[in-house]
């Protein structure tokens, strides 16, 4: 979606709707009622979407209004961005509104050349340059959306894993109503309680399925958490747990036991080409379970609204870990009942991002680092407190977040504990709903700080935090004048 002088244009958007349901130009403007030749101008950009039109459109595909943003858009451009910033594209200089004219042309083509670059890197990476022919291969094959049983040698391109479960998840806008609706169905009928579900759940695993929850001191000299012996009809847990994530691994398992075929059905829907994506996928879903039935949507949703997104009340209240309520707040995407929709990234202290998502028109690197300017890094400097910041990004987004720290201090001298952080972040538009907005003053400019999604893709030309040039602009480095950093840049020609 795009908008020029406060009008919505969502022509793409309405097509892509419109094919999902098989349906012609002409069937749509019937149900519409419109003309066909009006639906077709729409469809083209040539105008806009009238409100009540939108909310038509929102009604009969059982999507919300945020589903026709931009986002979308904003994160393939960041992407192309990226990738022509390799010095395999150095003679490629594209100014942003070249990329955005592309992509609103041809956005699976667009897409298409990012799973591409993905494999190129992959067998970079991975030191197999004579694979590179079957890999592109692969790749334009899986792109152009053939499934995968039809693609030779399927589970064998070394595109990682790990990304194709995150495009997958982002992609499901990281809400998979079958299983959040059984989680919250379990959560009801068993008649659970906030904040005291460990014994609840205990029993459950008891009463239903003779399984009994034991402590190992053994696990956690090898970095085990917990362990299901089925043979033994135990669900094993390292000594020292605490709590919260105790109740969420015994979430998992009662995911595995009883909602298998749930979770399964997601994965095989996904589309997910390597057997390693799919086990991660199914990792995932049992994750995603356990979040939902500690945090059952409806409950959840009306306690966040109600403590104003107080993010430590909340963790009280539901008896679960900060990360925990941070994650399922950008989940809180169900059709007609939406919350928030929030960003959520977890990063260690090295800048790597461990899990992210965005129901939001922000945008993270994908292969590049993180924005030094983020407050994500002040968190490490002071572990278990909030940070709040303002930020405006590179298309001049403002955004509220919060950042701190998680995890759990060392048990010994000899311990080395993970450093990790997770942050929380919206649209300013939704900062009265947030108690964090207390006592700042928005409209103050400099209380803004101005990030961007890494320096190769970030378009700042006055920043003194830089690390590395802009992909597509030219570089001077001469001059009779030396800044912090010793170059300057601009957009290059044409």
């Amino acid at each position: 979606m795009s908008k020029r002088a406060g009008k919505v244009f969502a022509g793409s958007r309405i097509r892509e709707l419109r094919s999902r349901g098989g349906q012609t130009q002409q069937a749509l403007a019937a149900e519409l009622g419109l003309s066909p030749s009006y639906l077709n101008q729409i469809e083209n950009d040539q105008r806009p979407v009238p409100a009540p039109l939108m909310v038509k459109l929102c009604n009969l595909f059982g999507v919300s209004a945020a589903w026709f943003g931009d986002s979308d858009e904003i994160r393939q451009i960041q992407a192309l961005r990226e990738i022509l910033g390799d010095p395999l594209f150095r003679s490629a200089s594209l100014r942003p509104t070249d990329l955005q004219a592309a992509i609103r042309a041809a956005p699976a083509l667009a897409e298409c050349f990012a799973t591409l670059y993905h494999a190129y890197r992959a067998a970079r990476h991975t030191g197999q340059s004579g694979a590179e022919s079957h890999v592109f291969s692969e790749a334009a094959r899986g792109a152009a959306g053939l499934p995968p049983e039809e693609r030779p040698g399927a589970g064998q391109v070394p595109v990682a894993p790990y990304d194709a479960v995150g495009d997958w998840v982002q992609r499901e806008n990281n809400y998979f109503d079958e299983i959040d609706r059984c989680a919250e169905e379990l959560y009801e009928s068993e008649m659970l309680r906030e904040g005291i579900l460990a014994a609840s759940l205990v029993r459950y695993l008891s009463d239903r399925h003779g399984i009994r929850v034991v402590t190992d001191p053994d696990l956690d000299s090898r970095a085990v958490i917990w362990r299901f012996d089925r043979r033994g009809r135990r669900l094993l847990m390292a000594d020292g747990v605490p709590s919260e994530s105790s109740v969420f691994c015994m979430g998992q398992v009662i995911g595995r036991l009883d909602y298998a075929r749930q979770l399964d059905r997601a994965v095989r829907r996904s589309g997910l080409a390597t057997a390693d994506a799919r086990d991660l996928a199914r990792v995932g879903m049992g994750n995603y379970f356990a979040g939902a039935l500690l945090l059952p949507y409806r409950r959840f949703r009306q306690a966040a609204r109600d403590r104003k997104h107080d993010l430590d009340q909340l963790q009280r209240q539901f008896g679960v870990s900060f990360e925990q309520v941070c994650h399922r707040l950008s989940t809180m995407q169900r059709p007609g009942e939406e919350g928030i929709p929030f960003y959520f990234i977890k990063t260690d202290i090295a800048g790597n991002i461990l899990k992210s998502h965005s129901a939001t028109r922000f945008s993270l690197p994908r292969f590049g680092g993180l924005c030094s300017l983020w407050n994500v890094f002040r968190a490490f400097s002071a572990p278990g407190q909030l940070h709040v910041q303002v930020s405006r990004t590179t298309d001049d987004a403002v955004f509220l977040n919060v950042a701190r720290t998680v995890g759990h201090a060392g048990v010994s001298y000899f311990d080395r504990p993970r450093s990790v952080a997770v942050v929380l972040g919206c649209s300013v538009a939704h900062a009265p709903e947030l108690v964090y907005s207390a006592g700042l003053d928005l409209s103050d400019e400099r209380m803004i700080i101005p990030i961007g999604p890494g320096c190769r893709a970030c378009i700042r030309t006055d920043c003194r935090h830089r690390a590395i040039p802009a992909a597509g602009f030219q570089i001077d480095a001469g001059g009779e004048e030396r800044g912090v950093v010793p170059y300057h840049m601009a957009p290059a020609p044409g």
